[in-house]
């Protein structure tokens, strides 16, 4: 297989657009995605893969530690009310975002009002909890709050508490041109090839950065990633296949990190988004949305693709994440499954469309549900696409069935809110069911956990009948590196943090 040469693509691109060659003596870490981000706006951005260059890219309000606890970011302490409908924080000071822009209160009060208002925004419904915005003082704001919100923290650790510089976000070109107070600023992107950041000098927290410059090098094929990582064109990647783990194992010049995951993949379904069609089954009646679910044997789908190193899946929930919910999985019945059609007026064979991602791991896994579905009556075709176009076509509802997931948060709200609410912005399929709404809105404004726990119970046990999304797997995070590489973690949420990260000598 012919590895490509990645960093020789960079140099030379970057010199055909007109910069100058890197000197030997700049540091650069060059890591590999899945899949290409899509734009580089924290608000309109969807993607995991986005989320690991916005991580270097833009401080956050807060953030969270190893163990997914709230710690301050560019927030450094803050309360809540007693009846938690006031949040007031207390910020940084001395901060500038990468075009010299001065970070104050007024910046967090443009921050937030652009997520809930910003045409297209999927950050909207993550904080849909705020009624306003008060600047108390220079470096102090308060949120007030329609409702007690228990996740709303929990959101601001990412995109939605990601702040962006206000005069650059104003501008039109801002997806292209992102300007954030990172340690990290951008550089130059060429689609579908790079990412490239460069340090930002005037850093509030420089001295724990170590590279001048880290490049994201998008490349769907999990195998080709690692031939790069194992000749030294990568130094960094993710989404090491779980056919893959030995192999980095026995390489001396590498090694590994991998960590319980909060993400989950599954089928969404498209229900009610866009124009309605006559011949989308899925959205006429749940019972053929449970039988293509109870198709699938979850169990046969992790040790075929994924050698038994991924959990199967029935709910948002990771098993890591305190609110899981303790409920069996529900085996494959076929002969159910070829029931529930009947009773749905289904007369097999039944054409449906499968979007799924057009690298090797997804296409797997597609052709695997392609195989067991067809047992049950349904002749799947699978639609490959790039990750970032099979977003945009589940956005505009040019779909049935479309494999995709989500990476998890720490807080429950922010693993299923916005995919399952009727007014949810990730709400993809369009499922509506108002007792599962007023059930996540009233574990949205509780901080006690059995409350909320109870709540989720409900929500998870619904939603087996419903199935607007069927629940596959949650997805390990299985990190290649050279060896040489120092102070990288894996954390659950599956991000990549440079801060303390260094190549020895």
């Amino acid at each position: 297989m012919k590895v490509r040469k990645t960093f020789l693509a960079a140099l030379g691109g970057l010199m055909l657009m007109g910069a100058s060659v890197p000197s030997q003596a700049e540091s650069t870490l060059r890591i590999g995605l899945g899949a290409d981000p899509d734009m580089l706006d924290p608000h309109l951005a969807r993607t995991y893969y986005g989320r690991f260059v916005f991580a270097a890219m833009c401080d956050r309000l807060v953030d969270v530690d190893e163990h997914l606890q709230v710690i301050p970011g560019l927030a450094t302490d803050w309360a809540w009310s007693d009846d938690g409908k006031t949040l007031t924080m207390n910020l940084r000071q001395g901060v500038t975002f990468h075009d010299g822009e001065k970070f104050d209160a007024e910046a967090v009060k443009f921050n937030i009002e652009r997520a809930l208002t910003l045409p297209g925004s999927v950050r909207k419904s993550e904080i849909s909890s705020i009624e306003s915005v008060e600047v108390k003082a220079p470096y102090q704001v308060i949120f007030h709050l329609k409702t007690a919100d228990a996740a709303l923290l929990s959101q601001l650790t990412d995109r939605a508490g990601a702040m962006l510089a206000p005069k650059a976000a104003a501008k039109a070109d801002f997806t292209t041109h992102p300007v954030c107070s990172g340690p990290y600023q951008f550089d130059s992107r060429v689609q579908q090839d790079r990412i490239v950041l460069k340090r930002f000098d005037n850093y509030w927290n420089k001295s724990a950065y170590h590279f001048d410059k880290v490049i994201f090098l998008p490349i769907p094929d999990a195998s080709v990633r690692l031939a790069n990582l194992r000749s030294g064109d990568l130094d960094l990647t993710e989404g090491i296949a779980a056919s893959d783990v030995k192999t980095v194992e026995g390489d001396a010049k590498l090694s590994l990190a991998k960590v319980t995951g909060l993400g989950y993949q599954g089928i969404t379904f498209n229900i009610a988004n866009g124009k309605v069609d006559p011949n989308n089954p899925f959205a006429k009646d749940a019972r053929v949305r449970e039988a293509f679910s109870l198709a699938i044997d979850r169990d046969a789908l992790n040790q075929v693709a994924f050698d038994g190193l991924y959990t199967p899946a029935n709910q948002a929930f990771s098993t890591v994440s305190p609110y899981h919910v303790k409920l069996p999985i529900a085996a494959r019945d076929v002969e159910k499954a070829k029931a529930l059609l009947a009773a749905a007026g289904i007369t097999p064979p039944l054409n449906v469309k499968l979007l799924v991602t057009n690298n090797p791991t997804s296409q797997q896994v597609g052709q695997v549900i392609q195989a067991m579905a067809s047992e049950a009556g349904f002749n799947v075709n699978l639609q490959m696409s790039e990750f970032a176009t099979l977003l945009d076509r589940q956005q505009n509802g040019e779909f049935q069935l479309s494999l995709s997931g989500w990476s998890g948060r720490p807080d429950p709200d922010g693993s299923i809110f916005s995919f399952i609410n009727s007014k949810g912005t990730l709400n993809d399929g369009h499922y509506s069911n108002p007792q599962v709404d007023s059930w996540l809105t009233e574990a949205r404004q509780t901080n006690d956990q059995a409350v909320r726990q109870a709540l989720y119970d409900k929500v998870v046990k619904q939603l087996q009948t419903d199935m607007p999304i069927a629940y596959l797997y949650f997805e390990p995070r299985i990190f290649g590196m050279n060896k040489k590489l120092e102070g990288f973690k894996a954390w659950p949420d599956g991000l990549v943090r440079l801060a303390g990260v260094k190549m020895a000598p």
